[in-house]
């Protein structure tokens, strides 16, 4: 079933093929032809993933921020996909071989490349809470079942009995790990929330004292100025006092000028006392 070459217009009718009918798929699969085809199929489903996680990232409320990860998506899903496609096949070549299985790892690579197919299925499934991801997971262990029985000729039961296994452990880490992720975007909320309450707290305590410090110097100013008051009505009284002791000693006509003189003090006095 392989093809000779990088029949890349073929790449979306082998996807479709695949997923379709996976046990097909695999029974006629060839074990060997090189790693370039297997390895482009799986980039060009990568590409596709990252595609659809662009545009779920779009959805998210702030725009900039999702258009970055989306792009971000695009570039660095491919590029996963192409780096774990090599680790997850020496991952299933121990399992295949602890199982029994006498294919060597480029059959291991090939099993897990065009499972690759169901990426973006998996891709949309994984926007569901919890659930996504399990029935990602369950697909998976179906196709691993699926090669195991097709391509590695080993029996059915034991292949449901190991995969299932581990299918069990990664559903559990998933959700786990979800529920760890929601905690902590709850905690994140909270924090950010008493953040804000704090700062609000600074902003009027800060606001309270400029205004404290307002009031303390009005108080200052005000102060200083009936003090100011005060010495000049008593260098005022005292000047008065001066002048009238010294007015009987004095000519007639001197007197009547003191006299007009003091008049015009004592209304002065008298303003300031107001």
């Amino acid at each position: 079933m392989e093809q000779q070459g990088i029949d890349f217009a073929a790449i979306p009718t082998t996807a479709i093929r695949f997923i379709t009918s996976p046990t097909a798929f695999y029974r006629e699969m060839a074990k060997k032809g090189g790693f370039v085809a297997p390895l482009v199929f799986m980039v060009a489903m990568g590409v596709v993933g990252g595609i659809i996680q662009a545009i779920a990232s779009l959805l998210i409320p702030n725009p900039m921020a999702g258009a970055m990860a989306g792009l971000a998506s695009i570039v660095i899903i491919p590029i996963m996909v192409a780096i774990f496609g090599f680790v997850g096949a020496a991952i299933m070549f121990g399992i295949w071989k602890l199982m029994g299985s006498e294919e060597d790892y480029e059959a291991a690579y090939r099993c897990g490349a065009y499972a690759a197919a169901f990426t973006p299925i998996t891709m949309i499934l994984g926007l569901i809470p919890y659930a996504g991801s399990s029935v990602g997971i369950v697909i998976m262990v179906y196709l691993m079942v699926v090669a195991s029985v097709e391509v590695h000729r080993l029996p059915a039961n034991k292949a449901w009995l190991v995969f299932g296994i581990i299918g069990a452990i990664l559903i559990f880490g998933s959700i786990s790990a979800q529920m760890a992720a929601q905690k902590f975007a709850g905690q994140m909320q909270e924090n950010v929330a008493l953040m804000q309450e704090s700062s609000d707290v600074m902003q009027e305590s800060a606001k309270q004292a400029a205004e404290s410090v307002q009031e303390q110097a009005a108080q200052s100013q005000s102060g200083a100025a009936s003090a100011m008051r005060d010495a000049a009505t008593a260098q005022l009284d005292a000047s008065i006092a001066q002048m009238e002791a010294q007015m009987s000693s004095m000519p007639p006509a001197q007197q009547e000028q003191m006299r007009q003189a003091l008049e015009q003090m004592k209304q002065s006095r008298s303003e300031m006392g107001e």
